[in-house]
């Protein structure tokens, strides 16, 4: 069987606005020569590019999706919450939430993000994947069942894990977001629910500010189902490989879940705009390969990666290369061309003991 690449065009013409950055034009506020917001469709078509031009996606399963249906997002959107994004996309679109802008044709476009991650999870789980990447824009994670923001429309996650169990496909899922904001979304959808796990290693107070601590540990049926691993500013591959392997892997394995999905983001990576972290390429290999080694353990090898963040035109298509190589087993590669340098600018020893003693002392209160 071969890995899935969940992809759609028209996913690259969600626009975000006039903005200059994170704010929008006006003022003293100029508007930016470049592309405007942040999130934008540059990273993840050069993704895209990179594997065409590489060849790698030549043994991948290249396809699209249906879009997300009525019933797929009201197992988590309100129709109150559905109509009115839907009304105002029909106008022309809009900003709703917290830095959530969209154009005309918005909610479709969402719907599609969302239906090509609920596609490739229920492929995955019916066997007919080996794993599977969706390349979803616009992200999801911050987004919760009725309201959003941080340039998330829909619970993309959210509606492919509701569709798996409610098809019985799966009964446990676990969530793991590795994105460089915390997955408060993800997280608040299923806060009070004991079937599905949520794991969020992020920058410590980076968006959203007020999110994301240790001692979230979800409510009601769910407590003990959240897990919240904030991680100082600068850690770098080290520190992220041992947040892996000392709290996030061990959460997972005892969960036992039917599958894990991962909200991909590549802004933790070390050029990152709207992050302060220090990943590589070959940090994300190896979270790649930490992760597919404890599928083959827990769940049959049953592995889904749905894209969130990632900012770096030019760094993302390199630390998305690498994970699909990864998934798909392939030998074709896109050397990082700043490996060298981004090893040398790695934290110094200390630091990794630092953040060694933090994962300790998270460890310790579990």
């Amino acid at each position: 069987m071969k890995t899935g690449f969940f992809t759609d065009e028209r996913c690259f013409w969600h626009a975000g606005g006039n903005y200059a950055f994170m704010t929008p034009v006006g003022g003293l506020v100029q508007p930016p020569a470049g592309s405007g917001l942040p999130e934008n469709p540059e990273t993840k078509r050069r993704l895209k590019n990179l594997i065409d031009v590489s060849g790698l996606a030549s043994e991948l399963h290249v396809t699209s999706a249906p879009e997300a249906t009525r019933e797929d997002l009201l197992r988590v959107h309100p129709a109150p919450f559905l109509d009115a994004f839907k009304d105002l996309s029909d106008a022309g679109g809009g900003e709703v939430g917290v830095r959530a802008p969209f154009g005309p044709g918005g909610y479709e476009i969402a719907t599609l993000s969302a239906g090509l991650a609920k596609q490739a999870l229920l492929e995955v789980l019916d066997g007919k994947l080996k794993n599977a990447y969706a390349l979803s824009r616009p992200p999801g994670h911050h987004c919760t069942r009725d309201w959003q923001n941080g340039f998330c429309l829909l619970s993309n996650i959210s509606i492919a894990v509701e569709a798996a169990l409610s098809s019985k496909k799966a009964s446990r899922i676990a969530v793991l977001d590795w994105d460089v904001h915390h997955g408060n979304g993800t997280e608040a959808v299923f806060y009070d629910r004991a079937d599905v796990l949520t794991v969020s290693i992020h920058q410590e107070r980076n968006y959203p500010s007020d999110t994301g601590f240790f001692k979230a540990r979800g409510e009601g049926a769910g407590v003990g189902a959240n897990l919240n691993i904030p991680l100082p500013p600068g850690t770098g591959h080290v520190g992220y490989l041992a947040a892996m392997e000392r709290l996030a892997l061990p959460a997972i394995r005892a969960f036992q879940p039917d599958a894990i999905v991962i909200a991909c983001g590549f802004d933790p990576a070390a050029f990152d705009p709207l992050g302060r972290m220090m990943a590589t390429v070959e940090t994300f290999d190896a979270m790649t390969k930490q992760v597919m080694d404890l599928a083959h353990d827990v769940c049959g090898e049953r592995l889904v990666m749905v894209h969130e963040g990632g900012y770096s035109e030019v760094y993302v298509p390199f630390c998305g290369h690498a994970v699909l190589a990864r998934m798909s087993g392939s030998q074709i590669s896109a050397a990082d061309p700043f490996a060298e340098r981004l090893r040398d600018r790695q934290p110094a020893a200390r630091f990794d003991a630092y953040v060694d003693q933090l994962l300790s002392e998270m460890n310790n209160a579990l």
